[in-house]
């Protein structure tokens, strides 16, 4: 469920939906979800001073409390 939320979320922000790439990654207590983008929509899902990306990170965060691992958001280059 949050593979396809961070999907959404990042395709309604770019200029290339279709360069969005998430990869999961399970582990035993946490779960790290690795977002790729177009080189030049990096910018758009960081945000000024990280802010967007801060932004995603908590309603992960919130999505996460139910099933009480902990995931990671990796916005790789």
């Amino acid at each position: 469920m949050e593979k396809e939320l961070v999907e959404y979320i990042a395709r309604s922000l770019v200029d290339d939906p279709d360069g969005v790439e998430v990869n999961r990654i399970d582990g035993e207590k946490s779960t790290i979800l690795e977002l790729r983008v177009s080189d030049n929509d990096v910018g758009k899902v960081i945000g000024k001073h990280g802010r967007i990306a801060k932004a995603v990170r908590t309603i992960l965060s919130a999505s996460a409390n139910k099933s009480g691992k902990r995931l990671v958001l990796e916005i790789l280059d």
